[in-house]
């Protein structure tokens, strides 16, 4: 239904639905496509553009999708796979049952949508072991994953002409108390009209689905065009959980991408190019010998994210690119045109598991190129397309964030804390100090259509009152547009839209608060953070109308960077060093270290007593993080006959 909200002299948009997803990735178009195919009709899908988000730019070596085993005699169960979710810490565990649940009719869907899962003849979708796991249930359509996900669902949704809105940029959830009433939204196809492009959905129902905080980090996986949305919804209520577990790991900078899996098994040479104009190969000097590096690099193919509990293995190659780069400040190349020093005798010199692997490839060949071209020839077409020729020069990486393992805290049906407001995808925060490689994947399919499910059954039984909601946008719509007219008429502070100021927040972050985490440093960070958050809308304007998407997601950054801090800061202080973060000690302060030329970085140790707690964030004057027990694992299964009474009941009966 479209209705109209007057402000003074103009007249505001506002379409009156059932329910609203927000993102145009896996996890929103899935979300949309099953309110449709669950009987709601009355929906849309609003995106500030088709082809911006995650799910659609990125991906890795072979990117994974983990779900239960559906091949070979391996014995495997939906509680076995819960359990190992589980057990990631800080997870809570009715998430976890549900994700496990979930998968197999998540994956037949894309399966059947047209996803490319390779089966063997007999029609098996063949596994193999990920990250975390020992059961070898991911599986992966190659290194454009999502990508074919994203592609297929859109399809579906396309077909079913489920009403998408683009470009729409989400910029504020409208809130009645404690539940979602809608969303304020820039029309970016009409911003230089009186309104500056503002429109309003009106709804019970809104599923985010804007994938992580990309914007957080300058050095970062996530595709330029991915900022995510997470201070919106914190800022509107919605408390957070876990922000402080990231996935951080090697990745190119010029077309940014994970250099996992074969990338690494090759055996590529590490070269630095120092501020001085030097180059040279520079790793074995981080370790006892040559051939301990080549082991490391080898390992970091399947070991990619970085770890704590493998910093004086694998993950010791990242503190050495880190402190190359962010603190030598030389530039870090992967060389594939030369074999790295300790290759220069018989392959049998290598540890037997990477001599192994190179063996069964068929890949013990001079030259790691040719290695790559035997093993996984697409890994080398994927830079060429991209403008970059692996043959002729060296690929320029840094240690970069590559997933958010929190987000916004959600329940067993993906809800957040404010009522009608749901989560699903790297928007919400159901993952903690470690997950299975390829969970991402399965929690979009999942948590969307866990979401749509929810919203598809209080529909049923819910009236929403329009007209209040119109009075209550009103206001908001009112508040929203006096600052965006104050931002390019006024005459005070940087007329940049806070891009400058957003840069220097990131690089920052990347310094103080990625995968080296300093507690002293990131304090400081959070001051600084608070006081330019205050005075925000004061000291950053624009130069037209234009550029407001900028100014609001710059604000957006920064409230999101804020809130991460509160958690790492509590995290640091409590528990130490644990998952992805290596947190430094200070002098007097007992820690544990590495050696050699990485002896610097001590570290607090890990505390005990906090596996089974997740963090959890609230803006309120100020961030707070404050630790909670996780949700235990529910009873699995149950009596056939007393599960479908409840699911009847649930349903709210049905007939034959």
């Amino acid at each position: 239904m479209e209705k109209q909200i007057r402000l003074g002299d103009c007249r505001i948009p506002a379409t009156v639905l059932d329910a609203v997803v927000v993102g145009s990735g896996a996890a929103g178009y899935n979300a949309a496509d099953w309110l449709y195919d669950l009987g709601c009709r009355d929906i849309a899908l609003i995106t500030d553009g088709i082809q911006r988000g995650t799910s659609r730019n990125t991906g890795s070596d072979k990117q994974t999708y983990y779900k239960l085993s559906l091949a070979g005699d391996a014995p495997d169960s939906v509680g076995a796979m819960a359990q190992e979710l589980f057990d990631g810490e800080g997870v809570d565990g009715d998430i976890a049952l549900a994700e496990a649940a979930g998968s197999v009719r998540s994956f037949i869907k894309l399966a059947n949508l047209g996803v490319p899962f390779p089966t063997n003849r007999y029609g098996e979708y063949v596994g193999y072991r990920t990250d975390h796991e020992q059961r070898g249930r991911a599986t992966s359509a190659g290194p454009l994953t999502s990508k074919y996900m994203t592609e297929c669902l859109e399809r579906a949704v396309r077909q079913k002409k489920i009403r998408v809105d683009s470009p729409r940029m989400a910029v504020q959830l409208l809130t009645e108390g404690n539940e979602v009433q809608g969303l304020i939204c820039l029309d970016l196809d009409r911003l230089d009209n009186e309104a500056c492009g503002l429109c309003a959905y009106l709804a019970p129902y809104v599923i985010l689905c804007t994938g992580g905080p990309a914007g957080v980090y300058e050095d970062r996986v996530y595709p330029e065009s991915q900022v995510g949305m997470s201070g919106m919804a914190l800022e509107a209520g919605a408390v957070a959980a876990n922000l402080q577990e990231w996935q951080y790991g090697l990745a190119s900078t010029k077309f940014r991408w994970n250099v996992s899996g074969s990338y690494q098994q090759v055996l590529p040479s590490y070269r630095v190019r120092t501020q001085e104009g030097m180059e040279k190969e520079f790793l074995p000097d981080y370790f006892s010998s040559a051939e301990a590096a080549l082991g490391a690099v080898f390992r970091k193919g399947y070991e990619w994210p970085f770890s704590i509990g493998r910093v004086s293995a694998s993950s010791r190659v990242d503190v050495a690119v880190y402190h190359e780069t962010c603190v030598r400040g030389g530039r870090v190349f992967l060389d594939y045109r030369t074999d790295p020093a300790g290759l220069n005798g018989p392959f049998s010199r290598l540890e037997k598991e990477a001599y192994d692997y190179l063996s069964n490839s068929q890949a013990l060949v001079p030259g790691p190129l040719e290695r790559l071209l035997r093993m996984n020839r697409p890994a080398v077409e994927l830079y060429r397309a991209h403008g970059i020729d692996l043959s002729l020069d060296p690929l320029e990486i840094r240690v970069c964030a590559q997933h958010c393992n929190g987000g916004l805290a959600v329940d067993a049906s993906w809800q957040t804390s404010v009522q009608g407001l749901y989560a699903a995808g790297e928007a919400a925060g159901t993952f903690g100090v470690h997950r299975p490689g390829g969970s991402a994947l399965n929690s979009t399919q999942v948590g969307s259509m866990r979401a749509a499910e929810a919203v598809a059954l209080r529909l049923r039984a819910a009236r929403f009152d329009a007209q209040a909601a119109m009075r209550q946008a009103q206001e908001q719509l009112a508040v929203c547009m006096g600052r965006l007219r104050n931002a390019f008429c006024g005459k005070t502070g940087s007329r940049d839209g806070g891009v400058r100021l957003r840069r220097q927040a990131q690089r920052e972050m990347s310094r103080w608060a990625a995968q080296i985490r300093d507690i002293e440093g990131m304090r400081g960070l959070s001051e600084w953070l608070q006081v330019r958050l205050n005075g925000f809308f004061a000291e950053n304007g624009v130069q037209s109308p234009q550029e407001l998407p900028e100014l609001l997601r710059n604000r957006d950054i920064l409230l999101t960077q804020y809130a991460v801090l509160s958690a790492m800061i509590t995290s640091a202080e409590r528990v130490g060093s644990r998952g992805s973060a290596l947190v430094r000690s200070r002098e007097g302060e007992p820690g544990a270290g590495l050696d050699g030329r990485l002896a610097d970085y001590a570290y607090k140790p890990q505390a005990a007593g906090f596996a089974g707690q997740k963090l959890v964030t609230e803006l309120r004057e100020a961030a707070v993080s404050r630790f909670e027990p996780v949700r235990p694992l529910p009873g699995r299964g149950g009596w056939f006959e007393t599960v479908w009474k409840e699911y009847r009941e649930r349903q709210g009966g049905f007939s034959l």
